[in-house]
């Protein structure tokens, strides 16, 4: 491969956030008359679209407790609203629903949202609850719930075609796209900044680099002479010693093959994508338990039928990313799923059979504390590090190329990885989910 040997600016990794990057950075540069796509590079070690965001759910949603992830979330929806054709984007709403235990958490969500002007509907309740979901969904019959947010934004895209769109607009502005290129290394200086960086086709000088790599990205932390473990400060002052920096969780994702158009709304037209979290007990349609403890699954109409998951289970922090591994659910997942498909809608009574092993799920790298890292980790290396939140995240880039070209984001800001040293970290739910 004929690479060139140096790059005004270096973007690692062809999933959502190195060409989301890519693509607005060659904006700006354009906007401003200081440069334009041509100036920048983006390499992966395989292809676009070839790690986690070609095998993403696809769900877009803004339902975080935090207000700093809220406000993030906003502005990704933005970015995702701006080019729906482009980005092959369903705006079908989003449907967060819980048990009494998480009716503070989700109003206090619907609240927040409100303040930034992001629309909902907010159902307390129980009876309330399964009313509104049977005006949409006449064989409702989900128990437990008590509180039921509707965000009429939001949604879902499709994952492969999404990455290759984002693609196409990097390219029309000029960006060059270098697949096969594997990172091996990086030259530093005497003050820690990357002077070239070392590939299988041969090394390549920089001025700025941005790494946006998803799950690899201990990999290329650990390139970089970063530290594997750190000390956690709490807001509370208290410390927590040699945390480690990274662990690696598998995504519990899978689908039923049906006809996508049977998960339709009373009287037709796209269903929301439904996320439910509930205590009520939970059992196979032929009256097994599976589980009385608090569950939740989240699930949306696919292509080929309706896609979905479940909380993601710990590896550890020792794991190998490398090859990425797909359709890693546990044994016990097809059945959980498929029975709490059932338990929330009569039509998904005898799903089972239909449950096929899809390219999904797979790894995802978390930070110390399950939220992403937006932040300079050498002076001229930018580390998108999201932390599992990526796919939706579609906005980052776009925040990163105005840091990059000098600016400051409000947005970003939070999530600098000093907030670690400070205590400045963010608040906890009441969610099993580790990414809420």
């Amino acid at each position: 491969m004929d690479l060139p040997k140096s790059a005004r600016f270096l973007v690692i990794g062809a999933g959502v956030h190195g060409l989301s990057t890519a693509y607005h950075l060659a904006c700006e540069l354009k906007a401003r008359g200081e440069g334009s796509g041509a100036d920048i590079l983006l390499v992966d070690k395989a292809g676009i679209a070839a790690g986690a965001s070609g095998i993403a759910c696809g769900v877009v949603r803004n339902n975080y407790y935090q207000p700093a992830m809220s406000e993030l979330m906003a502005a990704n929806v933005e970015v995702w609203e701006s080019d729906p054709a482009a980005y092959h984007y369903n705006s079908v709403g989003y449907m967060a629903l819980g048990p009494t235990a998480q009716e503070s958490d989700l109003t206090e969500v619907a609240e927040r949202q409100e303040q930034i002007g992001y629309a909902n509907t907010l159902i307390t309740g129980e009876a309330a609850c399964t009313a509104y979901m049977k005006d949409l969904f006449p064989d409702w019959r989900a128990q437990g719930i008590t509180v039921v947010l509707h965000e009429h934004r939001g949604g879902f895209a499709f994952n492969i075609a999404s990455m290759h769109g984002i693609a196409g607009k990097a390219k029309a502005e000029g960006v060059r796209i270098a697949e096969d290129v594997r990172v091996t290394g990086f030259e530093m200086d005497g003050a820690g900044a990357v002077t070239s960086v070392r590939t299988n086709h041969g090394d390549i000088d920089v001025e700025q680099v941005i790494v946006g790599v998803g799950p690899w990205v201990p990999e290329i932390w650990a390139m970089l002479g970063l530290p594997p473990k750190i000390d956690v400060r709490t807001p509370a002052g208290e410390v927590h010693r040699e945390r480690d920096m990274w662990t690696y969780w598998y995504l519990q994702e899978g689908e039923i093959a049906v006809d996508p158009l049977m998960f339709d709304r009373a009287g037709g037209g796209a269903p929301p994508v439904i996320h439910v979290d509930t205590d009520a007990p939970l059992r196979s349609d032929d009256g097994r338990l599976i589980t009385e403890e608090l569950w939740g699954i989240y699930y949306k109409r696919d292509r080929h039928g309706v896609q979905g998951g479940a909380a993601p289970l710990p590896i550890g922090s020792d794991f190998d990313v490398d090859p990425y591994p797909t359709a890693s659910v546990e044994p016990a997942f097809p059945d959980m799923w498929c029975a709490a498909l059932s338990h929330c809608m009569g039509r998904f009574e005898g799903c089972r059979p239909l449950y096929k092993d899809a390219r999904s799920g797979g790894a995802g790298a978390f930070t110390a504390d399950n939220f992403p890292v937006f932040d300079y980790m050498r002076p001229n290396v930018y580390v998108i590090a999201d932390s599992n939140h990526g796919y939706k995240m579609i906005g980052v880039g776009k925040e990163v190329a105005r840091v990059v070209l000098g600016e400051h984001s409000s947005l970003l800001y939070p999530f600098r990885f000093d907030r670690f040293a400070t205590g400045d970290l963010h608040p906890v739910s009441n969610s099993p989910y580790p990414w809420s």
